[in-house]
């Protein structure tokens, strides 16, 4: 029992767990007793988490003997040095602007015989909390819709929290819908958007005013995605079970979006209760190093796909991965593609922790991890669009876009059909739109005359 691999393996030995639980996978059970025992509670549902709690008397009592074997008090106790760094990330709760205030929130819980205090830094929080038995929180110091609790505060069964008024999201993953900063009414596209955390989180700062456009190719997330914006109470987001890359950046209907959210898959390298260490890694140095290669190089034409919307002023692109080539490689390769419209700014000044110096303006990107910021290790890049070539877009298409090309069956590329009205309409539209609208007008209603009445129109304009 010298590791916490070790503490689970007997417990799953003494408690017969995978013997009693046969549609229970090894490394599965690994992950859910793990959050049972030592973290933050069993957050799936469906059919793992009956399997484990309908054995929750067997594995605590079986944990409770554990710990007067080992002559330790606490559950945290068994487990080695690096689990417990691991176990100090705090419980963040973001507020639902939807619902509620940041005012409301911390008033409810002070009713409930919780402290608001206000320590220093989110060090000084985490230290005070190690060994304190009081319900303490604190407003976070970067974002202004986070609270932060003592790690392993379990608020699922909070009436805040079933309500949707409070969504318990760690603070790095709330990062991307700050620094895109939309602002109330705008157009935006959230990439790859399941489970909706972040999309959810724009429109909660966006007030629920203005449109997000969310798109997902797994049915089932996005299904996920859709009960949590209801749950939230969100309107301004419409889903769509497709790829990202499928969609024509040249479509009117995305024709006033000028932000974009870009959170593509990725190794999840620093999520920390992911638990890797419990899990026999047979995968060798080779096919890890394959592995990222083909992330990154997603990652990268997802990325490329949204700065090549043209309207578009504001990209984000973010990931929960340590790896540098998934972060800084794939946001270098991005900028030599695209370098000429675009360029990276530094959001969040206060946010010491910056992305790797491998090229120039690295340094403005910003990367959190569990040593430095008490968070899961994550990673985020912001794009602005350059003002000149924002000009010259609005000069080129003069504020509408041009119209879609379509791929026929047998792959001739064609321009959309039109009925007899349509082109009619578009060729007043491209004939006459150098001329005064007033002019355009007096055609327009000339035309709709009747022969005699515009013979005695003409005839009425020579008297003239």
């Amino acid at each position: 029992m010298n590791n916490d691999r070790g503490i689970l393996e007997d417990i799953f030995e003494q408690t017969r767990l995978l013997k009693l639980e046969k549609k229970l996978k090894h490394n599965y059970a690994l992950v859910l007793v793990y959050d049972l025992l030592f973290g933050q509670g069993i957050q799936c549902g469906g059919e793992l988490k009956q399997c484990i709690s309908k054995n929750k008397t067997a594995l605590q009592s079986c944990l409770a003997r554990l710990k007067i074997k080992a002559k330790v008090h606490r559950n945290e106790d068994l487990l080695p040095k690096g689990a417990l760094e691991t176990g100090s990330i705090p419980r963040y709760v973001r507020i639902n602007r939807i619902k509620t205030s940041m005012k409301a929130v911390i008033q409810d819980f002070k009713q409930n015989d919780y402290q608001l205090v206000e320590p220093q830094n989110i060090s000084s929080f985490v230290t005070q909390s190690k060994n304190s038995v009081d319900k303490k929180f604190m407003c976070d110091k970067h974002l202004s819709d986070v609270l932060v609790f003592p790690a392993g505060t379990d608020l699922h069964d909070h009436p805040l929290y079933v309500s949707g008024h409070i969504l318990l999201q760690d603070k790095a993953s709330c990062l991307p819908a700050h620094v895109l900063a939309a602002p109330s009414g705008s157009h935006v596209i959230d990439a790859c958007a399941a489970p909706g955390n972040k999309s959810s989180h724009v429109a909660s700062l966006m007030n629920n005013k203005g449109k997000i456009f969310a798109f997902d190719s797994d049915s089932k997330r996005l299904t996920v995605m859709q009960k949590l914006m209801k749950k939230a109470s969100v309107e301004c987001v419409t889903t769509r079970n497709c790829s990202f890359l499928e969609v024509d950046p040249l479509d009117v209907k995305y024709s006033n979006v000028q932000y974009i959210v870009v959170d593509p898959s990725c190794s999840g390298s620093g999520i920390v209760s992911r638990m890797d260490n419990f899990i026999d890694d047979a995968e060798d140095k080779r096919k890890k190093e394959k592995r990222l290669e083909s992330l990154a190089k997603f990652q990268l034409s997802v990325l490329n796909h949204a700065l090549s919307f043209p309207f578009v002023k504001r990209v984000v692109y973010s990931t929960c991965s340590i790896h540098q080539q998934e972060n800084e490689d794939v946001v270098e390769a991005a900028l030599k593609a695209n370098g000429d419209r675009y360029t990276l700014d530094r959001p969040l000044p206060s946010w010491t922790h910056r992305g790797m110096a491998v090229f120039p303006g690295a340094e403005k990107c910003i990367r959190a991890s569990p040593d430095q910021d008490y968070t899961n290790g994550f990673f985020v890049a912001l794009f602005v669009k350059k003002e000149s070539e924002m000009e010259q877009k609005r000069t080129e298409h003069n504020g509408v876009l041009p119209k879609r090309k379509r791929k026929h069956s047998n792959g001739v590329v064609t321009e959309p059909e039109m009925s007899s009205q349509s082109e009619s309409t578009n060729k007043i539209n491209n004939e006459e739109s150098m001329l005064p609208l007033a002019h355009v007008m007096a055609t327009s209603s000339h035309d709709n005359l009747s022969p005699k009445k515009k013979r005695r129109k003409r005839n009425k304009n020579r008297r003239k």
